[in-house]
This record gives C-alpha cells, structure tokens and sequence, in this order.
C-alpha cells in the first residue's frame, strides 16, 4: 500500500483535459468536494500543465466477470492514448511466472474466490511504477477496485474522473464466460458463444454473436481454468455481494456511470460513446477491440 501511495503522488494529470459525462447522477455533482484527507493527498500531487499524447483520464471500469470490461477498458485505451491496466491480466501474468504468489493465487481462482487486497494493490503498484517509469500518464483501471476498502484506498491517493459500471443479464453473462477462449500462440481472446435471448418482462430481445478466431488459431484455443459453469456462478454471486458499496460510493460522489449493455460490440460501443460525450471523437472508427 505504501508503494501504491508513493506511485500515486508521483502520478501527473492535466485536470483540463478531462470531457464531461452524463451520468445518472447529477452533472453538478461529478466532482465532489474531497474530505480533508483526500484534499491534502492531492495537493501533494505535482502540477504538470503539458499536453502529452493521451488525454490524461483516470477511470475505472467496474461489472461482473465477463461482462466485457477488458474489451471496452482496451477500446476507450486505444481512443485515448492512455494505458488500460488490467488486474485480471496481472494475476493471469504471475500465474505464469511461476513466482513466489503464483501458487496461491492459483488455488484462490480455482476455487472462484476474490483476490486479497493486499496481493491485488501489491501487483497493481507493480504496473503502475512501470507505468511512471515509461512516461505514461493517466490510466483506465478494469477490475480494481472490487471492494470498498479497495475504492477507498484508491480515492484516498488519488482522484477518480468516472466509474464505469456494465451491466449485462445474467443469464447472458454466464453464457458468455463459458463461451470464452484464449489462443495458446498468440494471446488473443475470442468467444465461441453466440447469445440470442428473447425479449421478456419489458426486456428487449437480446443477441451477441461470437467472436470468431481468424483460421490460423482456430486449433490452438484453449479454455481458461476458472471458467466452469460452477466457477463462473460463484464468482457472479461473490461479485454480486461486494459490488454494491463500491458502486454505492461512486455514486454518491456523483462519479458513477452505469450502463447497460444492450448487446455485442457493434450495437453496443456506439451507445457507450455517445453515453461518455466522445461519439464524435475523430478516432472512434478506428479504435481497436
């Protein structure tokens, strides 16, 4: 935590470059005023008034496991040109590693349960000292924080623009987490599910095509450990019993975005642009998944 801290002083923002958002909390409200603690903290941070490549935002992704945060988090990355910091993929990176955390971690996901704070912020600082020691400023978090202790660790070192929080029908994300494949070679991340949901109880109809791997990995997809229809519900139940304090925090800061995902990408990153004010942004055709 104490490294977390000191990256988090360090850390250079220019607060101009930030667009506004709709929210369905009040516009007035999105920048509240801090406590005495968070004020203190964020004057300590160092003014840097110089207009870099990205757009300097810091935000957070928040949702259920397979919900598609990686996907928009890298998407809204490559738009902005700041860094999408993934903890899924720092956890999956040190269960490859083999390090001293690797066998540890790997029972706790095995078995569907969350992650300490403790090793999460340690891995977290990790990246985010690389991440000052390449230049790199501004960030989009995905997958932290996950709990109240987390946001409000966060909160306290540092000041977050917006928290994004996707939604998607259960039944449609369990689909999704056990449609999911990874290629051996080359790291990519595909879907082999296709979703179609009839409209019921006032909900429309629902339908996410797969996403297909090009021919060359098509044999070398494997399936990832934790994802098992057992598994995956006892992380969405986990998930769902953390989650409502950290979105209850945001959204009482007026910082909260929610948002419900009304299908696959195609229908749905349009509306997500146009929720966040950037659906005119010249580079929106071309931001990759």
């Amino acid at each position: 935590m104490a490294v977390l801290n000191r990256l988090f002083f360090r850390c250079t923002r220019a607060a101009a470059s930030t667009p506004a958002f709709c929210t369905k909390s009040s516009l007035n409200d999105l920048h509240t005023a801090p406590s005495s603690a968070t004020a203190a903290l964020s004057s300590a941070l160092p003014i840097d008034g110089s207009k870099g490549k990205g757009r300097n935002v810091q935000w957070v992704f928040l949702g259920c496991p397979g919900v598609g945060k990686g996907t928009y988090a890298a998407r809204l990355s490559n738009l902005l040109g700041v860094p999408h910091i993934a903890t899924g993929d720092l956890v999956r990176h040190e269960l490859s590693s083999h390090g001293p955390l690797s066998s540890q971690l790997s029972e706790i996901v095995n078995q569907g349960k969350l992650i300490s704070d403790e090793i999460i912020i340690d891995l977290l600082s990790k990246r985010l000292e690389d991440a000052r020691a390449k230049g790199e400023t501004g960030f989009i978090l995905d997958g932290f924080p996950r709990t109240l202790r987390q946001a409000e660790i966060l909160e306290g070192v540092t000041d977050i623009d917006l928290a994004i929080n996707l939604k998607l029908r259960e039944e449609a994300l369990i689909a999704k987490c056990l449609g999911r494949r990874l290629c051996s070679e080359c790291g990519g991340n595909y879907n082999v599910a296709c979703i179609d949901i009839e409209g019921e109880d006032g909900n429309p109809r629902m339908y996410m095509p797969p996403l297909l791997p090009p021919p060359q990995c098509e044999s070398k997809l494997i399936t990832r450990s934790d994802d098992t229809e057992e598994v995956v519900k006892k992380r969405l139940q986990v998930y769902n019993e953390m989650s409502q304090p950290v979105e209850e925090f945001y959204r009482s800061r007026g910082k909260l975005l929610e948002f419900d995902l009304p299908g696959g990408i195609p229908e749905s990153w349009p509306k997500l642009l146009q929720a966040l004010n950037l659906d005119d942004h010249e580079d929106k055709k071309t931001a990759a998944a």
